[in-house]
């Protein structure tokens, strides 16, 4: 199987299946290539289950063309800030600001500084996914983790949110 190989100064070997469908393996500098093959053929059935989910990701979401994306861009100007605003309020707190980004890998964060960030992608999913991407960053205002406090915060207000999450996958 091709993969890319990335060293750098961590301690153990692990596997990443990119959107893209590019295998990366990330691993020790001094780790030998014999350690680093073996790991990969060990991981052979669930590299290859990883690259097809993402074939499946890839078609489910195809690449947005130029013009798709000025309108998923302007769906999210004028939506996000109000599901930001009414989710706050129900919940009781108060971000910092709100930032749309173009992240192809995470629909949202919170910073350290509850200042929330929500990708303009999230806008080709279906409004529950979005309302709970937005409640979990939100919780993360609470909890800057995701231990069972902080899901328990996300249940309280999306009791659906395991199905609600599923959304994000497919």
């Amino acid at each position: 199987m091709e993969y890319t190989l990335i060293r750098s100064k961590r301690k153990s070997l692990a596997l990443q299946v990119e959107l893209s469908g590019r295998v990366v393996v990330r691993a020790p500098q001094r780790c030998p290539m014999a350690d680093i093959e073996k790991f990969v053929a060990d991981h052979e059935a669930w590299l290859r289950k990883a690259l097809e989910k993402q074939a499946q990701r890839r078609e489910n979401h195809p690449e947005a063309d130029p013009e798709r994306e000025a309108q998923l861009k302007k769906l999210a100007r004028e939506q996000l800030p109000k599901k930001l605003e009414y989710w706050a309020a129900v919940m009781g707190l108060a971000p910092a600001g709100l930032s749309i980004t173009g992240a192809r890998t995470r629909f949202g964060s919170c910073s350290a500084q509850n200042r929330i960030s929500l990708s303009w992608r999230i806008m080709q999913y279906p409004e529950a996914a979005i309302d709970y991407v937005v409640v979990h960053e939100l919780a993360h205002i609470k909890e800057k983790n995701h231990s069972d406090r902080f899901y328990a915060i996300v249940e309280q207000y999306l009791p659906d949110y395991l199905e609600r999450h599923k959304l994000l996958k497919g």
